[in-house]
């Protein structure tokens, strides 16, 4: 897998006649780090994620990898897909096949590879989301998180540069969350450009490199600690403060923190509190 950088361009797109979803989106994936598409309910984060991936065809503006606009072709599309994967949010919506190992293995097929080229994708895939054991089963006979990562596989067998997940974690209890999330570094490590739509503001602050706020129609993309830190913002778009701001930004006023970037998780804060009350670092 190499990096691209893929990017939109002044999207407008839509579902029916009247307001589009998206007016003007401009969004850059940054090759080789991880991007967190956070908005409300019917912001556009998963329309953006469709354009992105060539499943919808915006009515103006473009979606370009390595500055070469994406041609909606039957040839076009094909390429752009071997580069570029989604996963839907609900994985029943992309699981068909009767084993596990049947449909991680349809994607390579469809591409013409042989056997054993298809086998050896679909034994890294189910490996690197840590779903081997599952390999015989029954895609009806897994849990809800187990169909996730499933569904990730499936993807991850096309060997995209850029895999772009929708609610990947969404409706999956704390140990399925750390279990997907392990599953994604694991993929970041083996050269992959995960972005990742979701409504969870802690999250998106913990995990992402970057952040894009789908809000108004358009996209509001930067560091994660500036973008989830502007409370003007965060309020237009529907969504909460992350935790650890609110807490850093307050013990900072106490004078408990030092000066510098406020952490980001709870590893990140115990570390940068004092060993003895009242004394900062």
């Amino acid at each position: 897998m190499s990096h691209r950088t893929l990017a939109a361009e002044g999207l407008v797109a839509g579902y029916e006649r009247g307001r589009p979803v998206l007016d003007g989106a401009t969004l850059r994936v940054p090759a080789g780090r991880r991007l967190a598409v956070l908005g409300a309910n019917g912001s556009g984060k998963t329309t953006l994620l469709r354009c992105l991936s060539g499943a919808l065809r915006p009515a103006a503006g473009a979606v370009v990898l390595d500055g070469v606009p994406l041609e909606h072709s039957r040839r076009g599309l094909r390429a752009h897909r071997q580069e570029v994967q989604l996963v839907l949010q609900d994985p029943d919506d992309q699981l068909f096949s009767a084993s596990v190992a049947q449909d991680v293995s349809f994607g390579p097929l469809n591409l013409g590879l042989d056997e054993d080229a298809v086998r050896a994708r679909v034994a890294e895939a189910l490996t690197l989301l840590a779903v081997d054991v599952l390999a015989e089963r029954p895609t009806h006979h897994l849990s809800y998180g187990e169909r996730k990562r499933v569904a990730i596989a499936g993807a991850v067998a096309m060997r995209p540069c850029v895999l772009l997940l929708d609610e990947p974690t969404a409706g999956l209890d704390p140990s399925a969350v750390a279990e997907a999330l392990a599953a994604l570094a694991r993929l970041q490590e083996h050269g992959s450009t995960v972005v990742m739509s979701t409504h969870d503001v802690d999250l998106a602050l913990a995990w992402a490199d970057e952040v894009a706020v789908v809000v108004d129609r358009a996209v509001v993309q930067g560091a994660p600690a500036d973008v989830l830190g502007d409370d003007a913002l965060l309020a237009r778009a529907r969504l909460g403060r992350p935790w650890a701001l609110t807490v850093g930004t307050r013990l900072r006023e106490l004078g408990v923190l030092a000066d510098g970037p406020l952490p980001r998780d709870v590893a990140g804060l115990l570390t940068a509190l004092p060993e003895r009350p009242g004394v900062t670092a």
